[in-house]
C-alpha cells in the first residue's frame, strides 16, 4: 500500500500519469489508484479513481479503507484497543496496514494537500522513487498485512465463550433473571450471526478482488517477454501464495459457516490457477 503526498493537485495528476506509465511499462503492478485531497473539515475527498486499474476504489476495498483511515484525525487510533471489528478498526484491517502508517501519512496529508494512494507490486522501489520524488512527492509504503481474518475469528471466539457462560447461567436461573438472560441470549447469537454473514460478504469481496488482479496480470503476461514477462508472472505467483496462506486461515475459523464458504473460495482457487497456468 503505497501513499504519495503532494502539495499541489497539479503534481498529483502528473502522479497519476506516472503511476499508470509505470504499470504499462511492467516497472511496477498498480491494481488500483486514487488521487485524494485533504479538506479542511479533516475528510478525505476522492477526486478521480484510476479507472484504467483492475479494482475499483470502493468501500470495504482495501484501498478504500485506507482512504476513508486518512480522512480521520491524526493519533486517535494508535494506542486504541479494537476490542471488536467495529468503525475505524474496520478500516484498519480491510486496508492491511499498520495504524502506525495510518498516522504517519495523516500527519504529513493535512488539509489543502493532495495525495496518490495506490495498491501496488513492486521488485525495486527505484522506479516509483525515483518518479514521485521528482515530482515533489513525499512517499509512504507498507506491505500488506493480512490480519482481519484473525481478528474475525477472535471476536467470533469471545461471541462463543459469553453465549456459553450466559447459556449457563440461565439453566440456573428463575424469573425476571432467567427473562433477562435470555433476552441477552437472543442478542448475542444475532451478534454472532451477523459476524459470521458480514465476514462471509468479506470473503466473497476479497475473491472479486482476486479475480481481477489476477486477470489483469494474466492479460499483462501474454503482452509481455523476456525480463518483465517474468516479472508480472511473478507478481501473481505471490499474489495467488498469499490468497492461499488466507484461505487457510478461513478454513481454520471457529465459525463452522465459514468453512463452507471457504471450501467453495478454494475450489475456484483452484480452478483459476490451473486457468492461468495454461493461459501464460
Amino acid at each position: 500500500m503505497t501513499v504519495v503526498v503532494f502539495d499541489s493537485e497539479t503534481k498529483a495528476y502528473e502522479a497519476e500519469d506516472a503511476l499508470k506509465q509505470l504499470d504499462k511499462d511492467g516497472s511496477i503492478s498498480v491494481y488500483a489508484g486514487s488521487v485524494i485531497k485533504k479538506n479542511s473539515d479533516g475528510r478525505a475527498e476522492i477526486l478521480k479513481t484510476v479507472e484504467e486499474f483492475p479494482v475499483r476504489t470502493a468501500s470495504g476495498t482495501a484501498i478504500g479503507s485506507l482512504i476513508g483511515l486518512l480522512g480521520g484525525p491524526v493519533g486517535v487510533i494508535v494506542g486504541a484497543t479494537a476490542g471488536t471489528l467495529s468503525g475505524a478498526f474496520v478500516d484498519l484491517y480491510r486496508s492491511g496496514v499498520s495504524a502506525e502508517f495510518v498516522d504517519e501519512v495523516s500527519s504529513k496529508l493535512t488539509a489543502g494537500k493532495f495525495a496518490l494512494v495506490a495498491d501496488i507490486s513492486e521488485e525495486w522501489m527505484a522506479p516509483l522513487d525515483t518518479k514521485m520524488t521528482s515530482l515533489g512527492g513525499v512517499i509512504y509504503r507498507t506491505p500488506k498485512d493480512d490480519v482481519e481474518v484473525d481478528q474475525i475469528d477472535r471476536d467470533i471466539a469471545a461471541l462463543d465463550a459469553e453465549i456459553s457462560q450466559t447459556e449457563t447461567e440461565a439453566k440456573q436461573s428463575l424469573g425476571e433473571r432467567k427473562a433477562d438472560l435470555q433476552a441477552r441470549l437472543k442478542n448475542l447469537r444475532e451478534k454472532r450471526q451477523k459476524k459470521i454473514d458480514d465476514a462471509k460478504q468479506r470473503a466473497e469481496q476479497r475473491d472479486r478482488e482476486l479475480n481481477a488482479k489476477l486477470k489483469a496480470l494474466k492479460e499483462k503476461i501474454a503482452n509481455n517477454r523476456g525480463k518483465t514477462k517474468a516479472a508480472i508472472d511473478a507478481r501473481r505467483n505471490h499474489i495467488k501464495s498469499n490468497y492461499e496462506r488466507t484461505l487457510t486461515k478461513w478454513k481454520n475459523l471457529r465459525a463452522e459457516k465459514l468453512k463452507k464458504k471457504a471450501d467453495q473460495l478454494e475450489e475456484k482457487s483452484k480452478k483459476m490457477s490451473t486457468q492461468t497456468t495454461s493461459g501464460s
